[in-house]
């Protein structure tokens, strides 16, 4: 599985960038650099990264730097996989 891939698409479908999220890289800012990503969008895609990827997110397991970039987030769905 590409989580990466994954995580992409899924950012890419609730923040509705029309493909864009594709071309992000690891490094890729994303809480504050992306206007579309707010608090409701962060619900959204916690809501949906649980559905796709079938685990539970508890509210004290993220915090901002969860969302900071691409990898940060790719990282926390690797470790919730685990």
């Amino acid at each position: 599985m590409d989580t990466k891939k994954e995580v992409l698409s899924l950012l890419d479908e609730v923040l509705s960038l029309g493909g864009a999220a594709a071309r992000f890289d690891l490094d890729t800012p994303l809480l504050g650099a992306l206007p579309d990503l707010d608090s409701m969008a962060v619900v959204g895609l916690i809501n949906m990264l649980e559905e796709h990827f079938g685990f539970i997110v508890g509210d004290d397991e993220i915090d901002g730097s969860t969302f900071a970039s691409v990898g940060s987030l790719v990282e926390f769905v690797n470790a919730k996989l685990a």
